[in-house]
């Protein structure tokens, strides 16, 4: 069992910028893929960001390249998420997740935290 907590979210300027973090309890963080979702108001969650155990590979969906980054520090259980260039469209609430295993199943989730762009 892995509990998340993502901290971070809030209210920004359109083109700021904000870093999440999400902290996971266990000992066997480094063994799994992370991957940050968000769900924007009136749509579906949606795959934002995702990092492989290793921290080796990565996946941005086009809509953020090149302004979202996600890496991971495993000797502190915590990935996080850099948000630069931030736009309204990126308003949203953010959640961590976890997939054991090295898989892409995502089965752990964060309670989530609200990311909140202004134009």
């Amino acid at each position: 069992q892995v509990q998340l907590v993502e901290s971070g979210g809030g209210l920004v300027q359109a083109g700021g910028s904000l870093r999440l973090s999400c902290a996971a309890s266990g000992r066997t963080f480094s063994s799994y893929n992370m991957g940050w979702f968000r769900q924007r108001p009136g749509k579906e969650r949606e795959r934002v960001v995702a990092i492989s155990w290793s921290g080796i590979t990565t996946y941005y969906a086009d809509s953020v390249k090149g302004r979202f980054t996600i890496s991971r520090d495993n000797a502190k259980n915590t990935v996080y998420l850099q948000m630069n260039s931030l736009k309204s469209e990126d308003t949203a609430i953010y959640y961590c997740t976890a997939a054991p295993g090295r898989t892409n199943n995502y089965v752990y989730w964060g309670q989530g935290t609200q990311v909140t762009v202004s134009s």
